[in-house]
């Protein structure tokens, strides 16, 4: 049967503060005004066939003392994947691809981006950057491994041009700016039955603050709100948005329609251990994440956010493609909700690991940064959680590292969604 949905019933009147209200952190202003958390150089792959040198290249900036003289950058990382060619130009998966690789590059935590290709694949580069505005420029570089001369040339020519970018870069300082400059991806993974009570909630009430304090906040992970998308729809700030919303949803019945799938399952078997027997329940602790602000726009994956305060982004439920879809958006922060203990890191943007229970949090205390269990205990409140992880959010913005970063994960959670036929 067809659902009704309540378009804006549940809209109220924004209660932003002015600018001199609001709470500050030291982040790295870029040239178009966003603001960066980290201070990156990264190497980004059009294709699977030039992951090899592109990780080579990176590898000559792990060693140890390498980047002792840019002491304003955070590092050198290489994101590659497993696609890039033998795809349609013209479909979703190569209009996904591009957004990522281009939101990575254009990123405000990016101090600069060098784009590899082999030179004959599909997702060609100079195409890539026309689509998307990007100018090759100092802290924008591109190169081939068939037009550089092959693999080892190509190793020491992408040395020698992130070199110069990294003088470049490191001139970037932190300054003192207000908290509209947050973009936090909000994130949930290896949920059990407390999640929906304890850490989701309280990270909930960080997103209104953030929110409040002028900033924005970006839930995703469609399949995860299946069966919730009224509490959404709800507060939606038009019927236009709602109604994107909901088109996101039916593209999502189709989709897994024609790959034998069903929406309305629970496949995870962490969720089914941790407590949750249906979608329903998974997407109600999902969508509390999101706080109770209005809804200000509904974005395709990888889609660059230009409006602030609540958004969503359509992504699947998978958390690394999903944050990946996040961060190509403009994401600089991640808040990743866990009662099983999801252990990621998403470079270039530092990942604040949330825990639903105090046992886990324990168990593992060199992975976990916030602890939502006393909630459920009674000994303490979602209002005081919440605003715990919205300290931690402006401490780590301004680049107090989190458990992840101090792990050196975020090297290999770089995973595009890919979309479509693969001929």
């Amino acid at each position: 049967m067809e659902l009704e949905h309540s378009f804006s019933s549940r809209v109220r009147e924004p209660d932003i503060l002015p600018p001199h209200q609001r709470e500050r952190f030291h982040g790295y202003v870029r040239k178009d005004g966003r603001v960066g958390t980290r201070n990156y150089v990264v190497i980004l792959a059009s294709v699977n066939c030039s992951a090899t040198v592109s990780h080579a290249a990176a590898a000559h900036f792990a060693r140890e003392g390498a980047l002792a003289e840019f002491p304003n950058v955070d590092g050198v990382v290489a994101l590659t994947h497993g696609g890039g060619c033998a795809i349609n130009t013209l479909a979703e998966g190569y209009r996904y691809l591009t957004n990522t690789i281009a939101g990575y590059a254009r990123h405000p935590n990016t101090g600069g981006a060098l784009l590899i290709g082999l030179g004959c694949e599909t997702n060609q580069i100079p195409l890539l950057l026309q689509q998307h505005g990007l100018q090759p420029s100092s802290q924008l570089r591109t190169m081939t491994i068939q037009e550089t001369g092959g693999t080892r040339k190509t190793i020491a020519a992408a040395i020698d041009a992130i070199g110069e970018m990294l003088e470049i870069a490191n001139r970037a300082q932190r300054t003192a700016v207000d908290a509209s400059g947050l973009v936090v991806a909000l994130e949930c993974g290896g949920s059990d039955g407390y999640s929906g009570i304890s850490a989701n909630p309280a990270l909930g009430h960080a997103a209104d603050l953030v929110v409040r304090h002028g900033g924005t906040v970006v839930l995703s992970e469609t399949p995860e709100i299946y069966g919730g998308e009224h509490l959404l729809t709800s507060r939606a700030v038009s019927a236009e948005v709602a109604s994107r919303l909901l088109d996101r949803i039916e593209w999502w019945r189709r989709y897994a329609a024609s790959n034998h799938a069903m929406l309305d399952n629970n496949p995870s078997h962490g969720n089914k251990a941790g407590g949750l027997t249906t979608i329903l329940e998974k997407s109600l602790g999902a969508i509390s994440k999101s706080g109770t602000s209005n809804l200000n726009a509904v974005y395709e994956y990888g889609e660059q956010i230009t409006e602030s305060g609540f958004v969503f982004m359509d992504t699947p439920g998978y958390d690394p493609i999903a944050v990946t879809g996040q961060i190509a958006g403009g994401c600089n922060i991640v808040c990743f909700t866990t009662g099983r203990g999801s252990t990621a890191g998403y470079k270039p943007v530092p990942c604040i690991k949330i825990a639903t229970n105090t046992p886990m949090y324990e168990r593992m205390s060199e992975d976990m940064d916030v602890n939502c269990g006393g909630i459920i205990t009674g000994e303490d409140s979602i209002e005081a959680a919440g605003e715990r992880i919205f300290r931690a959010i402006l401490a780590t913005a301004s680049g107090a590292p989190t458990l992840s970063e101090q792990q050196d994960y975020g090297n290999n959670e770089f995973v595009p969604w890919q979309v479509g036929a693969i001929m």
